[in-house]
């Protein structure tokens, strides 16, 4: 599963759920509506369907993190009925008020990290016999310290993957942390994934939170082929009933796009084409 929130303009100053919320193609916040999107990946077709939407309402006792996370854990048990055991999230919700939450109610949460997350290593070494054992030796410093990280291999060239599980002091508990580490005309740059699994390999990790990109893709085809912006009611209750409407239409053009196809291999779907043909078997109904 992956969640993810995605801004909807929105003219007028009386519609309910109107606030400031980051627009991420214009990489600033905007007053206008948020709609937050659980979804499922199918990792074989290399697609998202769409479970569950919600317009986002701030609450004066809850941050909106809380909120998000809320959602998350009302749905978890219906999830773990269908065997989905990981949520996948970027940057944003590596947040300890996310991340406690859903970890209680039994997920496991991948996503990412900043490039200088406070981190410390957990002791490996043997017990004196006297004290308290301890459990932390030092923060992480990755490039004073790479070689005590495990090498996992790399994607190509110049693009090496390090892991280690480690104690996050944001998260108050164990991540297993993954390093992509690129290095080219001298430079150095990386990557920080993580995930609250840290017995979950190092490549896994990788290919779940590359997947996570096919929500961005459900927000893209929603808004632009069936209407994910265009609701003019000012009803908290309407924008939901439609948002959800819009997200179900895209489904329901993928899963017959699917079927058509007659295989579970990954394709690659035109909505285009879709609402053309759709557009088209409709003049001709009312034609003839």
């Amino acid at each position: 599963a992956a969640i993810d929130a995605s801004f909807i303009n929105k003219s007028g100053k009386k519609t309910e759920g109107l606030g400031w919320f980051y627009n991420g193609s214009v990489s600033q916040a905007q007053q206008g509506l948020e709609a937050s999107l659980l979804a499922l990946i199918d990792l074989k077709l290399n697609t998202a369907f769409a479970y569950d939407v919600r317009q986002t309402i701030d609450q004066e006792d809850k941050t909106r993190i809380e909120v998000y996370a809320e959602q998350e854990v009302e749905l978890t048990p219906q999830l773990l009925e269908q065997g989905i055991q990981y949520l996948v999230a970027d940057a944003y919700y590596s947040k300890e008020k996310f991340i406690t939450p859903v970890v209680k109610a039994k997920l496991k949460l991948i996503g990412k990290l900043r490039t200088d997350a406070d981190l410390l290593w957990l002791y490996e070494g043997e017990y004196s016999g006297v004290g308290r054992p301890k459990k932390y030796d030092g923060k992480v410093y990755f490039e004073k310290e790479l070689h005590r990280f495990e090498q996992v291999g790399s994607l190509q060239e110049g693009l090496d993957i390090y892991s280690k599980t480690v104690y996050s002091k944001k998260f108050k508990c164990a991540i297993k942390v993954v390093m992509l580490r690129q290095t080219s005309d001298k430079q150095v740059s990386r990557v920080l994934l993580y995930s609250t699994d840290t017995e979950l390999d190092a490549m896994t990790i990788i290919e779940y939170y590359k997947a996570r990109f096919q929500i961005e893709f459900l927000f893209r085809d929603a808004k632009q082929h069936t209407g994910l912006t265009h609701c003019q009611s000012r009803k908290k209750e309407a924008i939901h009933t439609h948002l959800n409407a819009s997200l179900s239409a895209l489904n329901l053009l993928e899963l017959e796009d699917q079927q058509l196809k007659g295989g579970n291999d990954e394709t690659v779907i035109s909505i285009t084409s879709w609402k053309r043909k759709k557009f088209n078997q409709h003049l001709m109904e009312k034609l003839f």
